[in-house]
């Protein structure tokens, strides 16, 4: 089973909500300023921001009317449509190799089992493979990205606890440079999003690979917990702004109710999922599919 046949299943908490207050809508309503004043409220009941759950609403409200059409299966088409739409505007190609692939964000999101998952995937694909243990601050970091190195069987470049982040980047991808190796997968140390100077440490890391490797593909994604709202939203916009993120890598989904912030995020940041993840397995991390996704929880 894929990934977004087990995501069915995993967000089904997601589709259970959604989908039922759509149908306690529909029961009661006609299409009118009520009914679309209760649907907004809807979306943003599900994590949607104010701003994006206006955009879709009005974007129904225009379709619905030069179609002439009233009834639930067509306004559910629609919502469906938009949706799928809003997430498809900002996606991205494929990562062209060789690339590298920093993944930054919060603590506590799975930034480190996501390294394992995404060497496990790209192995998958073919490709050989590298993980930077950029964590040099949380203790036994580098420790916990070996196990899933081991685990994922791919090559880990590290230094001590304390040493230079920066340091064991240019390390990394001096070593897949030399290599030829395909992907290089960098994991940095959680840091809150409002500290400046933590914020200045990753534009550092940044600079390094810009510098030392013009030739590859350069990621930077923002690990995100599902589970943590809209709050997501915020964060992805001072990471962005700090590092100009090229996307997001969302985790837990099978862990929360709501997930509209994935809209949010695509509408009012242009930042495309690209990776989902659920569970514990090494497997259990699949390229984002913004139709299946929509699918999923309508």
């Amino acid at each position: 089973m894929g990934l977004f046949g087990k995501l069915f299943g995993a967000l089904k908490k997601t589709k259970d909500n959604f989908s039922g207050k759509l149908r306690v809508l529909f029961s009661k309503n006609k299409l009118g300023d009520e009914f679309y004043e209760e649907l907004e409220e809807i979306l943003i009941s599900s994590d949607v921001s104010v701003t994006t759950a206006q955009e879709v609403v009005e974007r129904i409200k225009k379709k619905a009317i030069e179609g002439k059409m009233r009834d639930e299966e067509y306004v559910t088409q629609l919502l469906r449509g938009i949706l799928t739409e809003m997430l498809e505007e900002s996606e991205v190609e494929p990562p062209q190799y060789p690339c590298v692939i920093m993944l930054v964000g919060v603590n506590g999101v799975g930034k480190t089992t996501t390294v394992g998952k995404l060497a496990h995937y790209f192995l998958a694909q073919g490709k050989t493979v590298t993980v930077a243990a950029a964590d040099t601050f949380r203790a036994a970091a580098s420790e916990q990205l070996s196990v899933w190195a081991d685990r994922a069987k791919v090559r880990i470049v590290k230094h001590e606890e304390g040493s230079d982040p920066s340091a064991v980047i240019f390390d990394a991808v001096s070593s897949a440079k030399a290599k030829g190796t395909d992907v290089v997968i960098v994991d940095t140390a959680g840091r809150l999003h409002v500290k400046d100077n933590l914020m200045n440490e990753l534009r550092k890391m940044d600079r390094v690979v810009t510098r030392e490797y013009p030739e590859a593909d350069f990621l930077k994604l923002l690990v995100l917990d599902a589970t943590t709202g809209q709050n997501a939203v915020n964060q992805a916009r001072v990471f962005d702004e700090a590092v100009e993120l090229d996307g997001i890598v969302l985790t837990k989904l099978d862990g929360t109710a709501k997930g509209g912030f994935v809209f949010s995020l695509s509408s009012e940041l242009s930042l495309p999922v690209i990776f989902a993840g659920i569970g514990e397995k090494l497997e259990d991390l699949e390229a984002f599919d913004s139709k299946s996704f929509v699918e999923a929880i309508l």
